[in-house]
Parts: C-alpha cells; structure tokens; sequence
C-alpha cells in the first residue's frame, strides 16, 4: 500500500481539532520566525567580517581613534601612500555619519573626490538609476546605495536634508559591498566644507593592493610611513576594520546565536507536547485502526507524520514572515558609519526547513513508540 494514501488520514487528523493544530502552528512559527531573524543577522555578519583568499582592501584609519568624529587625517597624506609599494589605488574619503552610535537607519555620508570613479576604484559599482555624469556636474549631488535608497524611500531627483547636509539624489547605486549599499556618496571638498568646514582634512584612506598576499606587509608598511608624523596611522584589511569597530555588535549577535537555538529546542517542546496531547485523545481511534488491520508500525508512523506536518508547516509560516520582513525592511545594523546588512540566503531557508523537519521527526518519536506498543484491549481499557 503506497505510503501517500495515507496522507489524507494524516490531514484530517490534524485539521480535526483545529484549536490545538492552530496554537501549534503559531507557537511553532514564531519561534521559526526568531530563528530565522538570528541568523539574518550571523549571515550578515559573516558576509561583513569573514576574510576570503581575495581580499584587496585596506583602511587606513587615525591610530587611536574609533568614532569617525575623531578620525581626522591630512589629504595629502594620499600622494604619500600611493607612493607605498603594493598600492594600486588610494581614495581618501571624508566619513559624516548621522548617528554615531549602534542604530537600524543611519546615513552614511562618504565624500570621495570625483576623479577615484574614473581611475577604477568603484568599478565594483553598478549605477541602476542616474548616471555618474550627473554627480559630477552638481557639487551638491549624492549617489545613494540601494539600501539607504529604499529605506528613505528616495528617488533620483530627490532633495533631502540629512543632519544639516542638504544633497540632491543623481543617482542609486548597487554593489556587492555592505559599506557603498548603505552610503551616499558626495564629493569631498563638498562634505568638507559641510558642518565644521574642515578642508584638507579626511577621516580615512581607502586603499587597494595589487596582490592579495601583499595585504598585511603593505599595511605595515603604511603606517611605517607615518608613524612620526604629526597624526600617525592605523590600518587594517576592510574586513578587520568592520569587525574592530563592530565589535559589541558582534558579541550580541554571537549571544543571539543561542537564543535561536533557544527558539528551535521550544519548537521541539511545543510541537512534543502537542502530538502527546492528541495520541492521548486518540487512543480508542489507534484500537478501531488495529482491529481494522492497521499495524503497530503504521500507527506509528503516521504519528510522526503528523507532528512532522505540523512542524514544516510552522516553520513554513515562520520562515516566510521573516524573509518578508527582511525583504521589506532592508534593515542594516551601522555602528561607527559601518554597516552589517541584515538578510538570509537560499542556505538559510533550506537550514530552518530542515529543522523544522527533523524537530517534527524527533518530537513524535517517543509518543509514536507509546502508541504502538498499546495491545487493542488495553486501548479500549483506557478510555
């Protein structure tokens, strides 16, 4: 007898006592729904901090400074830098952020003088809306990263005030990098002159090397350079740098960690409690099902067929809710002007899915074992 017969059976035991099945499922998707947003959040992360073999990107920062408020370094510092062996690029870049602090909606302001889009040093970057033409002709002008885009709800053509910096929108860019999604990029002797009006001086040095081995000895040998200057330097590789500056960030999220995992052991609990419950009321049914030639192992199996159904379609609703949220909010945990994009791929959805399967699986185990070990008569006895 094909194994799919009996999936109506199943529905119609679940279905039958909809209170019960609806708490479940609810129960069962919140929890899927937290977990889901945990690991958003460790995706992001991991995509923001994790080093690769290919990594090319350096920061050079203030030594001993953090805020981009106190990072101040002089422009021609670039010429000296350039002239460092295993540099291939050096963008200095002015870091205006409208809230220092950990936050979900913070506007990154990066000023980059107009010419490092010419020398190859955003050629990472794909312009959807606008055109780099545009920013260049308005000094005013901004390229705005997709994310901040949509969470603004701005459009080329826009004129906003950020924290007394007023731009015009000329173009939305995408790019594989966290940092340029949630940026908005303005020319540097315009953002300069902005606020404390601090000419010639940047709060970083964006630097590429020709060669990914090169990464750590050019970083020593940049901040060689200054190190008796006036304003010595600190750099790191891109990746070091975001997770030096996220670093409380990153112990929150890490503790998140076991609060999904937390969500998916009460999923377990919930959904054992439930498929307990309903064994329990069915016990007369199992004996009617031996007599009608049901064996032992059947009634088992169709018992964690059941709690397996409840727990995927928990973890169905829960899992959907939060690709929706995260899809809709293109929320961006920043700190420091740096940003960890919250979001989960195909492996994430495919991870809680199994999950929830093998919750559903283990949770009817011990009730599906009880049941099938009840003889017909003691069944009967007991209702």
């Amino acid at each position: 007898m094909s194994g799919m017969k009996f999936v109506p059976l199943v529905l119609k035991t679940v279905i039958r006592n909809r209170r019960r099945s609806l708490l479940t499922l609810g129960g069962v998707a919140t929890a899927m729904l937290l977990f889901y947003a945990v690991q958003a959040m460790q995706q992001g992360v991991r995509d923001a901090t994790g080093k690769t073999g290919d990594d090319t990107k350096l920061v050079v920062y203030r030594l001993d400074r953090y805020c981009p408020f106190t990072s101040n370094l002089p422009q021609d510092y670039a010429s000296r830098i350039a002239r460092v062996p295993g540099v291939k690029n050096v963008v200095p870049v002015k870091v205006v952020v409208s809230n220092c602090r950990t936050s979900l909606d913070v506007v990154t302001f990066r000023g980059v003088p107009p010419e490092s889009f010419d020398r190859g040093a955003f050629s990472h970057v794909n312009i959807v809306d606008g055109s780099i033409e545009d920013w260049k002709r308005r000094s005013d002008a901004a390229l705005l990263g997709e994310r901040v885009a949509y969470r603004r709800g701005l459009k080329v053509g826009d004129r906003i005030d950020i924290s007394g910096i007023t731009i015009l929108v000329a173009g939305i860019l995408t790019s594989p990098e966290p940092q340029d999604q949630n940026s908005a990029y303005v020319h540097l002797d315009f953002l300069q002159r902005a606020g404390e009006n601090q000419v010639g001086i940047v709060t970083q040095f964006d630097v590429t090397v020709t060669d990914p081995s090169l990464l750590q000895a050019t970083a020593a040998a940049i901040d060689g350079e200054f190190r008796t200057d006036r304003e010595p330097t600190a750099t790191w590789s891109e990746k070091s740098f975001v997770a030096r500056a996220a670093s409380d960030v990153l112990e929150i999220v890490n503790f998140a960690g076991w609060l999904g995992w937390g969500c998916l052991f009460g999923v377990f609990a919930l959904v054992f409690n439930a498929i307990v419950l309903s064994v329990q009321d069915r016990v007369r049914d199992h004996a009617i099902m031996q007599t009608l030639g049901y064996t032992n192992r059947l009634i088992a199996t169709l018992i964690i067929a059941e709690s397996t159904i409840l727990s995927v379609a928990g973890g169905m609703i829960g899992i959907a809710a939060g690709v929706a949220v995260t899809s809709w909010g293109r929320f961006s945990l920043s700190v420091e002007g740096l940003s960890i994009n919250i979001y989960a791929g195909l492996g994430t959805i495919a991870l809680g899915l199994g999950l929830a399967a093998m919750t559903g699986i283990l949770a009817g185990l011990v009730p599906a074992r009880q049941a099938s070990r009840r003889d017909i008569a003691a069944c009967f006895r007991a209702v």
